[in-house]
């Protein structure tokens, strides 16, 4: 099975850093006199973290990660017409200049005149998208792609996920996921068929290699469950006991096979938006949903996180406007703290950081290394 090396072993080349002990970008720092950039311009921060400069660091380098999402218009640029960073391979070399060490994928498209075409989707693709990883010092945590829709599967849908993981498999990924909830649905009945589907996927996901499927939620998979009181017409339930939906995934899936992906502003939005639910009697019961402690209560099903942050603003139906990492007023500092173990993969992913392709054409790369600098910045 062709797998990456480990997380926090050293590099293959750095004959000085196998015997430090160091990973690549240890040792870059080590070398270079570059261990001060961890530190990052007051205007990058928020007021009073640069005070914060030192300490243990709540997110490691090894651990810092981006959606390459966030960098979309950068893969899909012309490189024929735009001497920016375009295609995979120019902006893997961006992002480990900036101090990436981890990216996630959303797909393996990129602009037809980028260096290996237009779809890496295939083995030989993945092949050249591993290399140029390697050559970067950077290794894939897990992509967005496909998750069958049929349930019980179709044939066509379990060999195009089986050729998927052979895809993760090549690239050195833990981790296999989706952008999507495992239901839209408001329904118990409903997210019982989802679970039995995710771990039949999970348990698939596991025997194919090392991959662990995992799924990432939005806003409404934290609303309330309908999952009592009188039924409507179609014979569903109007009411909720108050219990959230994610919260009931969680508790009829199988641990080894389903893994989950919070995303930290989502879960924000949530929590400003989803706060009663009506009760089984009829009554209107408030419950504020606490983001950290859904993660604390089953803290090993959260490989990943998306580090999206949110500049608070109550004129709109979400609570908050997506903005670099550290601009915002999301408590990530607290929220990393409130956490036992290390081994999450903190992906920093902004929705809007493209900017105008003519004023700000770069804007996407700016924001990644405003929010790397200001991901080192947290300490403990």
């Amino acid at each position: 099975m062709f797998r990456h090396p480990q997380a926090d072993a050293p590099v293959e080349g750095h004959e000085l850093g196998r015997k430090l002990g160091l990973s690549r970008r240890q040792l870059l720092a080590a070398t270079t006199g570059m261990a001060a950039a961890a530190g990052v311009a007051a205007s990058t921060l928020k007021p009073g973290r640069a005070a914060a400069a030192e300490g243990v660091p709540l997110i490691r380098d090894s651990k810092r990660g981006i959606i390459l999402f966030t960098v979309r218009d950068a893969i899909s640029r012309n490189p024929l017409t735009s001497d920016l960073p375009s295609g995979f391979r120019e902006v893997f070399k961006a992002l480990s200049d900036i101090g990436y060490e981890r990216v996630e994928f959303a797909g393996y498209t990129q602009n037809a005149n980028a260096e290996g075409g237009a779809n890496l989707g295939t083995v030989a693709g993945a092949e050249l998208l591993r290399k140029w990883l390697d050559d970067n010092g950077l290794r894939a945590e897990g992509n967005h792609g496909f998750i069958p829709a049929s349930w019980p599967l179709t044939q066509a849908d379990l060999d195009r996920f089986k050729a998927a993981l052979e895809i993760s498999n090549i690239l050195g990924m833990d981790h296999m996921g989706t952008g999507s909830d495992p239901t839209s649905s408001n329904y118990k009945a409903d997210w019982d068929v989802a679970a039995a589907k995710w771990n039949a996927l999970g348990e698939i996901a596991r025997s194919s290699g090392y991959v662990k499927l995992y799924t990432h939620n939005h806003d409404a998979a934290y609303n309330f469950l309908l999952d009592s009181g009188p039924l409507d017409e179609q014979g569903r339930p109007t009411r909720s006991s108050g219990v959230r939906k994610l919260e009931y995934f969680l508790g009829i899936t199988d641990p080894k096979f389903v893994n989950l992906e919070m995303d930290i502003f989502w879960a924000h939005v949530a929590q400003y938006k989803f706060t009663t639910y009506t009760a089984p009697d009829g009554s209107t019961q408030t419950n504020v949903f606490n983001p950290l402690a859904l993660v604390q209560a089953q803290e090993g099903r959260y490989p990943l996180f998306h580090a999206k942050d949110g500049a608070s603003n109550t004129s709109t139906a979400n609570g908050y406007d997506m903005v670099p990492f550290g601009t915002g007023a999301i408590d990530y500092t607290g929220f990393f703290r409130g956490l036992t173990s290390g081994h999450h993969y903190p992906m920093y992913e902004q929705d809007n950081a493209p900017g105008n392709a003519t004023t700000a054409p770069n804007q996407s790369l700016e924001y990644a290394k405003i929010s790397y600098d200001n991901m080192a910045a947290l300490r403990a």
